[in-house]
Parts: structure tokens; sequence; C-alpha cells
């Protein structure tokens, strides 16, 4: 049955790659979603699945329930997009200004919906159920996952899997790894408060882009010297504003950035090490500042049966060739808090195609991936729920 599912889903190939091309032309931000989980709900309910919608707030699940009673399997895809002007020159380029889908959420949301419907279609032959778990906002703190499992979707479940596409994996190409996989992210935001004034004269002023400037030097220093070479960590400021002409010493900047860490001790280490380089950066100046600091999503640990299922599954549908074990992401994802309420596996799938430019990396305004990984994360997760099901 597993292969006739594998059938189903390529017969059903084209549509699913409409699909994904209609919300790569509509995406919608994090939780702005709302044309998404529509067109998500309405193909679940037409496949004949029990479907909930505002789950922990825009999520979609849908049950399937096998023909014989059986453990029960979660799959979860996430469907938000992000605010980057899309810069491709396809026919499916995003229609709404500023915003894109640079990450591969719609590929993943079309390969769990071919996913649904290729098991729909042989539901009879399952021992036992398949949750389906559409899940919004990803991209931004607090994320989807953490309200949707709130809400109670995986009250039922057994194990769950995942599984992301990547631009710089070969398409055709599988990725696992076992236990941590990628880092846990936080952000901080920091103010710093001077003197405003002239250019010209400077040493009437406490110029607070002069004491911004040291801290980001002084903070890339940290996990290069006060965090063990051995816990992977990384300090990054992605914004820095102050001031809007070039004469004027303005009275305000403003830093903001991501920590990434796989260890609570490298974690709050990195915090507190912030904080005093901020402190003492503007006593010295004689500034003041407002340091503000937000955990974000924590590691992600794939069990270790679950990911060994992963990649026995992996060499079965790539072929052993195309099966690669992955090295530490410091990217983060919040599939994270469903690996901390059930065993399960994140595993990621090759989209890069330098023929039709599928180069670019996430998050990037030229990201496309190879069309062909939607068949390639659906034909992993028909088979992992068939060897899990069966197996149980």
């Amino acid at each position: 049955m597993r292969n006739v599912s594998w059938d189903e889903l390529e017969k059903k190939f084209a549509d699913l790659v409409q699909i994904r091309r209609d919300l790569h032309m509509y995406p919608e931000l994090s939780f702005q979603e709302v044309r998404t989980p529509t067109i998500i709900a309405q193909f679940l309910q037409d496949c004949g699945l029990e479907v909930k919608t505002g789950v922990g707030g825009r999520g979609v699940t849908a049950l399937l329930r096998g023909g014989k009673p059986g453990k029960t399997v979660a799959l979860r895809a996430d469907f938000d997009a992000l605010p980057i002007q899309d810069q491709k020159d396809v026919p499916y380029k995003s229609k709404i200004p500023g915003v894109m889908h640079a990450c591969g959420h719609d590929i993943h949301t079309a390969a769990l919906l071919g996913t649904a419907y290729a098991l729909s279609r042989v539901k009879e032959h399952l021992q036992g159920n398949v949750l389906f778990i559409h899940q919004f906002a990803e991209e931004v703190i607090p994320g989807g996952a953490k309200a949707m499992i709130e809400d109670g979707c995986l009250d039922g479940v057994d194990v769950v899997y995942g599984a992301h596409v990547l631009s710089n994996l070969p398409v055709g190409m599988i990725g696992y790894k076992p236990g941590a996989l990628m880092a846990a992210g936080d952000k901080f935001e920091i103010a710093i408060k001077g003197k405003g004034g002239h250019g010209s004269m400077p040493h009437l002023s406490i110029d607070p882009v002069l004491v911004g400037s040291q801290i980001v030097l002084h903070l890339q220093q940290i996990s290069a010297s006060r965090i063990n070479a051995v816990d992977p960590a990384v300090v990054t400021v992605c914004s820095f504003h102050g001031g809007d002409s070039y004469n004027v010493i303005p009275d305000q900047a403003t830093l903001s950035g991501t920590v990434r860490s796989f260890s609570k001790e490298a974690q709050e280490a990195i915090k507190s090490h912030i904080e005093k380089i901020v402190k003492s950066s503007c006593e010295m100046a004689g500034a003041q500042y407002e340091f503000k600091y937000e955990y974000g999503y924590p590691s992600l640990w794939n069990d270790p049966e679950e990911t060994e299922r992963v990649k026995r599954i992996a060499e079965l549908v790539a072929g052993e060739e195309h099966v690669v074990e992955l090295p530490l992401q410091m990217a983060m994802e919040d599939f994270s808090y469903y690996m901390l309420e059930r065993p399960g596996s994140f595993f990621l799938v090759g989209g890069m195609n330098r023929d039709i430019e599928a180069v670019y990396p996430h998050h990037h305004p030229k990201f496309d991936v190879d069309e062909r990984s939607i068949l390639l994360i659906g034909k992993m997760f028909i088979s992992l729920v068939f060897d899990y099901l069966s197996s149980h």
C-alpha cells in the first residue's frame, strides 16, 4: 500500500505544484495568515478528513482514521512567509509587495497536503491514524507550535515527524541527525540613550552611535572567548539604527540581534555577558540603556530511535548514496516544541538545482527550490507512517 500511495502522490503532483505556486504568489506573514489556512482546510475537507481550524490561533489540523486500530502518527508543515521583496523572475513571483515565501514553507504545505490526499486513498489499509498539523507563524517568536500544542493538537499522538526543504542540499538528497540538530534562538534589543548635539562638537554630546559601535565589536568576542569552544554558539547583531542626518548626533541608538546556542549553560552565559558589555560600555560614556532579552525556541533534539527510522526509510526512498548525516544547524525551528512533548524526528530534504537557479540561501530575495522536493517529502512522510504503524 505504500507504493500505491506513492503512485497517488505522483498523480497529484501537478496539482500540488499549482497549490505551491498559488501560495507563493499570495504569501502571508506570521500571525496574519487568513487565506492560506482557508485553502488548506478546504483541501483536507475534500479528502474526507476530520478538520479543525483556528487551532492555537490560525492553525489547521486534520485527522485521518485508518481502517484498523493502532497508534497515531502526526506530520507537521508550516505555512507562513517572510517580510522580503521577491526578486525572482518567474511566473509565480509573489504578488504581495514586501512579502514572499523565502524559506520553503509553501513547499512543506504542498507536500503535506499531497501526503494527506495519498493516504486518504488507502486509509482502509492503515493500522492506525494520521494527524496532519498545518502550523502558522514558524518564523516569528513565540511561534505557532507552542500555541497549537497548548490547544491540544498533540492529544492522542504517539510520534511526530517534520521536514524542511534546503536550498544548499541538492535535490534528491535527504539529511538526518540524531540528537541535537538545530539551535535555540533568542532575541535581544538594546536602546542606548545618549545626549544629542552637533556633529562638529562631539565633546559636548554623548554619542549613542559610538557607544553602540563599541558594543557591537565587544559582542562578537563572546562566543570566541567566553563560551566553551566545544559548545557551539552565535551572537549576531542584525540591526543598528541611530540618527537621521549626516551632521547631527542623535539622542538614541538601538541595536537588535539574535543568540543561537545548544546548551542552557551557554544560553545563560551569553545573556549575562551581553548585559555586562552593554552596562559597562554605557557607564564609561555616561549613557543610559534599556536591555531586553526574549527567549525563543528551544534547541531541536531528535529522538535517536525515530531518527534511525528516518535514516532507514530515507535510504529506501532516495537510495543510500543520497542520504547524509547532517552537521549541527545554527538555524532555529519551533518544531522543537513538538519534540519536547513526543518522540519523533525532523529531517531535511534537498531543493537545490543550479539549472533553474535554485541556489540562493533561505531568506534571500531570490530564494527558490526544485519543486520535486514536494514528492520526496511526501514519499518520506508516507513511508514513515506505514513503517511506524505496522511496527506498533
